[in-house]
């Protein structure tokens, strides 16, 4: 999430451009960056991108912002995802994935932009080269018949944020600048696990847990939760319908053998 963020903006062609988008932010603006992953059930769901710049950052450098949010629609584009511009400074992103491979390998490709910056060959120096960001989702199914056990990690280091104010200078108010946020939908609800000290808890809306992630600092987010299996749903409302079918037939209906016996039976006559 984050790591789309500041990479998006500093991978763009020239290369002190995003030192002076980084100082309209700094003065003037923030952004709100929200990304959330949506369960139907075990084989259908989506990835949710929704971003909002401020105004003042769009009047600073609309072409700048519109080339930024048009790179992210190509590269949901790619991953077989839609994209909604509200306005000039909001878009919203849908992938849909099928299953947890599937989520993992498109959340990771799309949060991450070192595959882009490399098919551009932007050339970046030390200086002008965007601050390191480690960004990871990783999932784990276990399947039970009817039911999936999901457990769902994602790790996000935001540390060197608190130093791209440049040449070394400490940005103490990145939080009042970049409002980013994680969420999770599932149709039952999801488990928080806090297993360690990056660990952060999450604010509970309904079926819906959503964590403010911090900048500068290491997150860490984990949780369990369980999902309806379709197909073995599926294959047991099968299994049942031919079982009662059987069940009926022999139960409440003569043998078809004595009917078939009694049919062709030739009468004696004298």
């Amino acid at each position: 999430m984050g790591r789309s963020l500041i990479r998006q903006i500093f991978a763009i062609k020239n290369p002190i451009l995003w030192l002076v988008i980084l100082t309209s932010l700094l003065l003037t603006g923030c952004v709100e960056y929200d990304a959330g992953v949506n369960f139907n059930h075990s084989n259908s769901g989506e990835i949710v991108q929704h971003i909002k710049l401020g105004e003042r950052l769009t009047s600073f450098s609309p072409d700048s912002v519109s080339e930024w949010l048009g790179s992210i629609e190509r590269r949901a584009r790619q991953l077989d995802g839609k994209s909604q511009r509200i306005s000039a400074s909001e878009i919203i992103v849908k992938i849909p994935f099928s299953n947890g491979q599937e989520l993992q390998e498109k959340f990771n490709d799309f949060f991450n932009s070192r595959g882009n910056e490399k098919a551009e060959g932007v050339q970046q120096t030390s200086e002008s080269a965007p601050p390191k960001i480690e960004s990871n989702l990783f999932i784990d199914q276990n399947n039970f018949v009817l039911l999936v056990r999901n457990r769902l990690i994602y790790d996000l280091d935001l540390r060197s944020l608190s130093l791209i104010a440049g040449r070394g200078n400490v940005l103490s108010d990145t939080e009042s600048i970049l409002e980013l946020n994680f969420s999770l939908n599932t149709p039952w609800g999801a488990r928080n696990i806090e297993q360690n000290e990056t660990a952060i808890p999450p604010q509970k809306k309904g079926r819906e847990l959503v964590w403010q992630i911090p900048p500068g600092q290491v997150t860490h987010i984990e949780v369990v939760f369980w999902l309806p299996n379709p197909l073995g749903i599926g294959s047991l409302l099968i299994i049942l319908f031919i079982w009662g079918g059987i069940y009926v037939r022999y139960s409440f209906m003569p043998d078809p053998r004595v009917q078939f016996t009694s049919s062709t039976k030739v009468p004696v006559t004298d």
